[in-house]
């Protein structure tokens, strides 16, 4: 079955937000890599404060993943998405008419707090209304998104050549009119009354164990998928030079977008009729994989004399790691999507999804700090250290995923926990979490 052939099996809701998943990346991409440009050039503003504006972003959605998935366990899934795209317009609009400081810092706050609040509500949306093909789904999500954030740095290169508040505005379309099609079109549907308060919630998630060994075993996933945008794109501007630099990070980005529309469907598919531990960890594993194929090449690689084959031969390992890293992540990530309800139940679905992707934001910080450590202190992008480091990662990860599965540890696809499981006060019979 094709991409779109499958598309198709799914309901109105579930297809809506994967058009949403492709709209709202165009949208993001088409903005945010310009967006230290504009604050620098433009803006006159200092590269210490624009650090400060791209820090407040990322900490305001990656800290807040928590609130926002709590939000939609108690105020429906569908009021926080449609929120989360208004504040986002909103957001995208200040930084069209904003100048200064205070403007630009609010604007980056409210554009990371509106990724905080729909990005929890979306998979919790999805997983609810996909039921037993949730890792299909969210395979079309991965297609979808990736998709998007391709599209986004190509149609914002052409706008911002005639000027970033225009981009802005564009931006903040975008999402205005997802902001509308979600309140018209997505079906609201009733929220589960728990009699737990917010505080309980978040003990209950805190204290499930297995769950939280869960996060901790995969926490490298969305930090490894990450390092396109820095490790792998250091190493593609390195390996082409000053002068193929935007080409050869285009070349990455495209060939990633290519494997995963190739791909993605295809490999969830093949690994969709077996157990979810060896999956997961052979995901892992090949994502930690991936980054060793620059420096094993530029080793091989370091004596050649220039030119523009060089530079193609130069950038190819690059390209050819950016695709292994996108066949680890479509081996991992569906089905990362599809347990983390299994393990909620559908009272706190969007909660448990805030804590997954908080746990994952926070170690992404610190992965992407350490192999920034490693490229200044032990010879770029390209040396050992950074590439070592995202191999532990994967390693380790596909290590941990493995003992959770052979402990029975994991739910599986139909949702039958594991043993030691128990029944958190204030949900029903068939609401049981693993402990």
């Amino acid at each position: 079955m094709n991409t779109l052939a499958l598309f198709r099996t799914f309901p109105p809701s579930v297809r809506l937000l994967l058009v949403n998943q492709l709209a709202g990346n165009t949208g993001f991409y088409l903005l945010i890599p310009f967006l230290a440009d504009y604050l620098l050039h433009d803006l006159a503003l200092s590269a210490a404060t624009v650090g400060v504006v791209l820090g407040v972003r990322n900490l305001s959605q990656q800290g807040l993943f928590l609130v926002g998935g709590s939000a939609a366990d108690r105020l429906g899934a569908r009021r926080v998405i449609v929120v989360g795209a208004a504040v986002r317009a909103a957001g995208f609009g200040l930084f069209a008419v904003g100048g200064s400081v205070t403007v630009v810092l609010l604007a980056a706050v409210l554009t990371g707090f509106a990724g905080a609040l729909f990005n929890p509500a979306v998979r919790s949306y999805i997983a609810l209304d996909s039921d037993d093909r949730a890792a299909d789904a969210f395979a079309l999500f991965n297609i979808f998104g990736n998709i998007g954030s391709a599209l986004g740095p190509v149609v914002g290169t052409v706008l911002v050549s005639i000027g970033f508040r225009l981009t802005a505005v564009v931006a903040a379309g975008i999402f205005l009119a997802l902001t509308v099609a979600q309140l018209l079109l997505l079906p609201d549907r009733p929220v589960a009354r728990g009699t737990t308060t917010v505080a309980g919630d978040m003990v209950t998630v805190l204290t499930h164990r297995v769950f939280v060994a869960f996060a901790l075993a995969l926490m490298g996933m969305f930090a490894l998928q990450s390092q396109i945008y820095f490790l792998l794109t250091l190493q593609a501007r390195r390996a082409a030079g000053a002068g193929g630099a935007a080409i050869a990070v285009a070349a990455l980005f495209l060939t990633e977008t290519i494997t995963i529309l190739l791909l993605q469907v295809r490999i969830t598919r093949a690994f969709g009729t077996r157990a979810r531990g060896p999956a997961m960890a052979t995901g892992m594993a090949t994502m930690g994989a991936a980054f060793l194929v620059p420096p094993i090449a530029s080793r091989v690689l370091e004596s050649g004399t220039g030119g523009a084959l060089y530079t193609i031969v130069s950038v190819a390992p690059v390209a050819l790691a950016a695709s292994i890293l996108a066949v680890g992540v479509m081996t991992v990530q569906p089905f990362v999507n599809e347990l983390i309800p299994r393990f909620s139940g559908p009272r706190l679905t969007g909660t448990y999804y805030g804590a997954f992707y908080l746990v994952a934001g926070v170690f992404t910080v610190t992965l992407t700090s350490a192999v920034g450590a490693a490229v200044d202190r032990f010879g770029g992008p390209l040396a050992w250290w950074p590439a070592l480091l995202c191999a532990a990662t994967g390693s380790l990860s596909a290590a941990a995923v493995t003992v959770l599965h052979r402990r029975g540890a994991l739910p599986t696809p139909d949702g039958a926990p594991g043993p030691r499981t128990v029944l958190v006060k204030g949900d029903s019979d068939d609401d049981t979490d693993q402990r």
